[in-house]
């Protein structure tokens, strides 16, 4: 069974992509999944209406909530122990449908998709002898961690490390309760094992199908900057409100007729607020890869996260040059200038943007590097098959 705290579809998000990716495969390799999932106010989604193709599960349950973030939810928390990052996605409709499906299924592994569904674990232990492997996107705390290090406003800053001290609580008391526990990145395990894991760990990548992927071969004149991420997760609109502020202005003054393309759900007025002749702001998209296809250059200018950047993934599977930030990079392992480009700093960034924009052969050759990485890195089948052994050999026996 597969525990998600939000509906995973449709496929406009790392955490959708990542989770329906690997159930497909599951699927194709004979796993039977049931999925038991929030669906939030905030993603909600008509399961009634799923298409036929979304039919890799031999089960779907799902419990709508609304676990929306409110002023008096945040003050009430202040005299709390619990993380109110966690306590959010703790729900009694949900555990009574959890016991249900444990006391009427007989289950050999619970597999929870991120932290937030580690306070079921006692009910899984009291209901099931199945096994529970988390499966980690990220190292959460290390995520707000950085976006506190990243506030310069004080009373936010003290507000943000005191929710992210209870976070860290949270993440590091529930290690022990994992029969084994599944990141996306080698350097997320090692994170994890430094602060305590000692029990079975299991490096998953984010995994794509290339053949989903058909690179839109563009002309010369048809040179853009695309930036795409939901835009209500804060290391993305931090990200993209540092580039906007500290590396546009210098772009523009290089290349005054490059355009940038924003696409992002719940994109703020402060950034719609931006939009001129070279700031297109497209809001949600329909189609990610669409949008992705129309332009050449992909840029990541994340200063905090964690875990993998499924985005990273499928603008390199669709030939594209990404310019990314090393802690965009994270987990991915491609080589600068060769397969990707990094950029630190304002001054790197610029310069590795007029680089691909001056020289359009090399940034066709990147394209191309870029796409044989993917194909030979994170194909999800093979991936797939690699978990399914390590289920079968080291949790299950």
């Amino acid at each position: 069974m597969q525990l998600t705290k939000k509906f995973p579809f449709p496929l406009k998000d790392g955490e959708s992509i990542a989770v329906t990716n690997l159930s497909q495969s599951l699927n194709e390799l004979g796993v039977e999944i049931t999925l038991l999932s929030m669906n939030t106010v905030k993603h909600y989604v008509d399961v009634d209406g799923l298409p036929e193709s979304f039919n890799h599960y031999e089960e779907i349950h799902s419990v709508e909530l609304d676990n929306r973030v409110t002023v008096l939810g945040a003050i009430q928390n202040l005299f709390s122990k619990e993380s109110y990052h966690v306590s959010r996605f703790y729900f009694k409709r949900y555990k009574e449908k959890l016991i249900a499906l444990l006391k009427a299924n007989s289950f050999d592994i619970v597999l929870l998709e991120t932290l937030y569904l580690a306070p079921y674990i006692d009910e899984i232990r009291i209901h099931s002898s199945a096994k529970i492997v988390m499966r980690s996107h990220n190292v959460e705390y290390e995520i707000w961690n950085r976006i506190t290090n990243n506030t310069s406003f004080i009373p936010k800053r003290l507000y943000l490390f005191y929710l992210t001290q209870k976070l860290k609580n949270f993440e590091l008391r529930a290690l022990p309760n994992y029969d084994a526990l599944v990141t996306v990145t080698h350097r997320d395990l090692e994170s994890y094992t430094k602060i305590g894991f000692s029990r079975k760990g299991f490096v998953l990548p984010i995994s794509i199908n290339c053949k989903d992927y058909i690179p839109k071969k563009l002309s010369k004149n048809q040179t853009s900057l695309s930036f795409i991420g939901s835009l209500d997760w804060m290391p993305n609109l931090e990200g993209l409100e540092w580039f906007l502020s500290k590396v546009w202005p210098s772009v523009i003054n290089s290349h005054p007729n490059i355009k940038l393309h924003i696409a992002g759900r719940n994109t703020p007025n402060s950034i719609v607020a931006l939009a001129s002749k070279n700031i297109i702001i497209e809001g949600e998209v329909e189609d990610a890869k669409a949008f992705i296809n129309e332009h050449s250059i992909m840029i990541v200018p994340l200063l905090s996260g964690s875990g993998m950047r499924v985005k990273i993934l499928e603008g390199m599977a669709l030939g594209r040059v990404v310019v990314s930030t090393s802690i965009g990079m994270e987990g991915i392992n491609a080589k600068h200038t060769n397969e990707i480009m990094c950029a630190d700093t304002p001054q790197e960034f610029h310069d590795a943007l007029s680089n691909m924009l001056e020289n359009m052969e090399d940034q066709s050759q990147m394209g191309q590097n870029a796409r044989s990485f993917i194909e030979q890195n994170f194909d999800k089948q093979f991936n797939a098959k690699r978990f399914v052994s390590f289920l079968n050999n080291e949790v299950l026996n």
